[in-house]
């Protein structure tokens, strides 16, 4: 009874919140989720389709510094969404992405980093960061010149699944990695921006599910001062069920599910938080292809345009071949998809 009456009161309290309208959306709080510092000139080109961006070669640090200071054309600032590896981190791939922020500079790109750990193939997770890790990443990019003075960092991803957390879902163990990651990110005096990791608003109690609100509330249990270590929320919310619902839908597995998390934490903490929607979109399928750019248009005009959003970056750019096809906005044959002329042509009619 009880979590039927918060609920009750989650879903009441969204309904008075209420959403921006047409005129109150910006295209600079849009983006893309990218998985690669090579996909940069892509992401950008399909966000301000107007321009022409310069091709560089990451791998070529005198042709980028030439291009940095040749190309002005850009006026606005968009998103991405990039994961950091373990791999990643290492005199190796300094270069590379220090090259990536360089170019999201003279691209005028925000880049939001995404930490991440290694794949376990023998327990089909990923693994739990230790400290020494958690140190290395943040020491990593700390000696990077970033593209803008606020270094936003997202700590790992949808841990209420056990895939993402070691084969197993731990909310208390979660929150002491948040708060060591937010802690010492602190110390560095670098201006990082913690945000947490985003949940899977449509996962299920289950084995290895948590629901969302249930892990939320598991945090906030074994630490009530947990979320004063996060500065801006991180939200996945996605059409489900099945990727393909009308975004004029409610429910926190909707893409309005980032109002539920805002309300959830405003009931807890009393604090208004904005948020960053670093994975959205729809799955593309024949049925609903002819909708896409109608629920893009509808969702930047209706649910985006919400003050509290900060930037929007769909998934994927890049993900064909592989499990995330249906959602690419290029196929394998590194063409335009669907997705791409869809989420373009809405950009394009919000420009107008």
């Amino acid at each position: 009874m009880k979590k039927l009456l918060f609920l009750t009161f989650l879903f009441c309290l969204t309904l008075l919140v209420g959403t921006g309208s047409a005129q109150a959306f910006e295209t600079s709080k849009l983006g893309v989720h990218i998985l690669s510092v090579n996909e940069l000139e892509d992401a950008k080109k399909l966000v301000s389709p107007e321009k022409n961006v310069l091709g560089v070669n990451v791998e070529n640090s005198s042709e980028a510094e030439t291009s940095l200071e040749t190309n002005t054309e850009y006026q606005n600032w968009n998103y991405v969404t990039i994961p950091l590896t373990l791999d990643d981190v290492s005199s190796k791939k300094e270069l590379e992405w220090q090259l990536f922020f360089d170019n999201a500079k003279r691209l005028k790109v925000v880049p939001i980093v995404r930490l991440a750990t290694e794949y376990s193939p023998e327990n089909n997770s990923w693994l739990v960061p230790n400290k020494k890790q958690i140190i290395s990443q943040i020491d990593f990019l700390s000696k990077l010149n970033w593209p803008t003075e606020n270094r936003y960092i997202i700590v790992y991803n949808e841990v209420n699944h056990a895939n993402e957390w070691g084969g197993r879902v731990n909310p208390e163990e979660y929150s002491n990695v948040l708060k060591f990651v937010s802690s010492w990110a602190r110390t560095e005096e670098k201006n990082f921006i913690v945000l947490p990791a985003a949940m899977d608003l449509a996962a299920p109690n289950s084995l290895n599910t948590l629901e969302a609100f249930n892990y939320l509330n598991q945090m906030y249990n074994s630490d009530p001062e947990i979320f004063s270590y996060v500065d801006i929320w991180n939200s996945h919310s996605y059409p489900n069920p099945g990727f393909i619902s009308s975004p004029t839908n409610y429910g926190k597995n909707s893409m309005r599910g980032f109002e539920y998390e805002l309300n959830f934490l405003k009931y807890k903490t009393g604090k208004d938080y904005q948020v960053m929607i670093t994975e959205t979109g729809w799955k593309g399928t024949l049925s609903n292809s002819r909708w896409l750019e109608s629920y893009y248009l509808y969702t930047m005009q209706h649910i985006w345009s919400d003050d509290r959003v900060i930037a929007v970056t769909p998934f994927l750019l890049k993900g064909s071949p592989g499990p995330f096809s249906n959602f690419s906005f290029f196929d394998e044959n590194e063409q335009p998809t669907a997705q791409y002329s869809a989420y373009q042509n809405a950009i394009k009619k919000i420009d107008s």
